[in-house]
């Protein structure tokens, strides 16, 4: 029978289930998709149950009369949306699916809901209340207590790091274990490392430079302060963009640089929005934190233009280049102008944030100087880790692990836009996507979603002083299980449909009045305003109602 990879162990029992189903060889739609369509509706209403073992591709095959094809390209549909789990070797199982009941009629509403606690993401940290107002049903006012059950992390920025190749892990520590410890380590770390992150980099971001364009470093954030070491005096302006990762404004504020935010929107910088007199320019343009664009070819060939015309350094933070979804990668910025562009990666996101290593690509007189201000600060990346990572390199094993994980996390992603839809954004790459929602809805839905024990961030935290560039929550896929991301995904989908209906019966209920003022005394007698354009009175319940006119989005 077919096998699909990254199964996990498992003790599921070996009895296959009779499938109740058929295709229609007469119908417009593919056999595949009729197939697929039905094993869905099967699993979701129950008929299927989580651990059930399904027949063989051939047994399926001969029971429909069907060729084999239709049935493993089915399958692996399936298997790719996170519908089917198993173990090599045993077959093909449900995968534990969640079936929601549907919600219970809604009550009438209820007072004001009480601050909650909103959480933040790839910045650290806790973060706002819910604003106070007049809550729909499905937000009743909680006691703060913590959730009865256990915690859906679905903040972003950390990866999944229980799945991964125990052998070649051990092989490489082993291997960096037997060599000796050495007494004078080099600022730009191992030559060896750093001939295998330039064959890494030459495939998977087509840079093609040489180990002497590479430093090792910690991590994003060591490269990052290096740079900014090396180039800000106090008083330089740097740009970071807005909203944006926190780290990079808070790296050159301890340079003594003045932090100077920039707009993004849903592909990365705005370069019409750059000022002209930035020493150094932070952005992330393979996919946007937390907005997800990826930079277009023409903004990248306009963002260079202008640093080449202000003289600004340009650091690319190349977050999530290594998770792409549905689309052919960009290549790095770095590539279209090798002498205005410091490149910076990590492994924190492919392999794990423990192991402590990344790189720096700049051109050779600026890495110098980089070398030069990393020996004042005594500044070095550990010669084990690096030793480790070259065997990893070198024998293939990290780029099996990445192409292992992609898979995994495409299974997450799609079960994220499957319970959401519409609603996603930023999906075509990393571990990450934004969930629009109007700003009004979305601190009480982070709130009322901590209550259940599902944990996401949002784009305008007050707790981290951005400014609503982009409205909506920032749900990470990568440290939570399959099972927890539907899970987390459906509670999402429940909050923010419970809004949306609460809202939509409260301008009902508001344009009942508005309509009797017409047909009767009149809408501006009593020296009361007239009623607007879109049938509402000028007397609006306070809270919900407003903020939500005020911030002029639907669903």
């Amino acid at each position: 029978m077919a096998t699909f990879p990254c199964f996990r162990e498992t003790t599921l029992p070996r009895t296959s289930v009779d499938l109740p189903v058929s295709v229609d060889r007469d119908a417009p739609v593919p056999l595949t998709v009729q197939l697929g369509n039905r094993l869905r509706a099967a699993m979701r209403d129950g008929t299927l149950k989580s651990g059930e073992r399904l027949p063989s591709t051939r047994a399926l095959a001969r029971q429909l009369a069907v060729s084999r094809t239709v049935v493993t390209e089915a399958y692996q549909q399936l298997y790719a949306e996170g519908w089917l789990d198993g173990r090599h070797g045993s077959g093909t199982y449900v995968a534990d699916v969640v079936v929601h009941a549907p919600s219970p009629p809604a009550a009438p509403a209820v007072p004001p809901a009480p601050a909650g606690p909103a959480v933040s993401t790839r910045p650290s940290g806790a973060a706002g209340a819910a604003r106070s107002g007049a809550v729909p049903p499905a937000f009743s006012a909680g006691n703060g207590a913590a959730p009865a059950g256990p915690v859906i992390d679905l903040r972003p920025g950390r990866p999944w790091v229980h799945d991964y190749d125990r052998a070649a892990w051990r092989r490489a520590w082993r291997a960096a274990a037997d060599l000796p410890p050495g007494d004078d380590p080099d600022p730009y770390g191992l030559p060896r490392l750093r001939e295998a992150l330039a064959e890494h980099l030459r495939k998977t971001r087509a840079v093609a430079v040489g180990p002497e364009n590479i430093m090792v470093t910690r991590g994003t954030g060591n490269g990052l302060d290096l740079v900014a070491a090396t180039l800000l005096r106090p008083g330089d302006r740097a740009g970071v963009e807005d909203p944006g990762y926190r780290v990079a404004g808070n790296v050159f504020a301890a340079r003594g640089a003045e932090i100077v935010p920039c707009p993004v929107d849903r592909e990365g910088v705005v370069v019409e929005g750059l000022p002209g007199d930035l020493r150094v320019l932070y952005t992330t343009p393979a996919h946007q934190y937390p907005l997800g664009g990826r930079l277009p070819i023409p903004r990248r060939e306009r963002l260079l233009a202008w640093a080449r015309r202000t003289g600004a350094i340009v650091v690319e933070d190349d977050y999530d280049a290594e998770f792409r979804y549905d689309v052919a990668p960009l290549p790095a910025l770095h590539c279209l102008d090798p002498g205005r562009v410091v490149l910076l990666g990590t492994l924190s996101k492919s392999l794990a944030p423990d192991v402590g290593v990344g790189w720096l690509v700049a051109a050779p007189d600026l890495l110098a100087a980089v070398a030069r201000t990393r020996n004042d600060l005594a500044d070095r990346t550990g010669g084990p880790a690096q030793q480790a990572v070259a065997v990893l390199l070198e024998r293939g094993d990290l780029d099996r692990h990445l192409r292992r994980m992609r898979l995994e996390y495409a299974r997450r992603r799609a079960v994220v836009v499957d319970a959401l839809g519409p609603l996603v954004s930023g999906d075509t790459a990393g571990l990450h996507v934004m969930i629009e929602v109007p700003p009004a809805a979305v601190p009480l839905v982070v709130a009322r979603a901590a209550e259940r024990g599902v944990l996401v961030d949002w784009t305008e935290n007050p707790r981290r002083g951005d400014r609503p560039r982009g409205h909506g929550l920032v749900l990470g896929y990568g440290s939570a299980s399959l099972t927890e991301v539907r899970r987390g995904a459906a509670v999402i989908a429940e909050l923010v449909a419970a809004w949306r209906d609460g809202e939509g019966r409260k301008g009902e209920a508001q344009a009942e009045p508005g309509r009797r003022g017409e047909s009767g005394r009149g809408a501006g007698e009593g020296g009361r305003e007239k009623t607007g354009g879109d049938g509402r009175g000028p007397e609006r319940t306070p809270g919900v109602a407003r903020l939500a006119d005020k911030s002029r989005m639907t669903f």
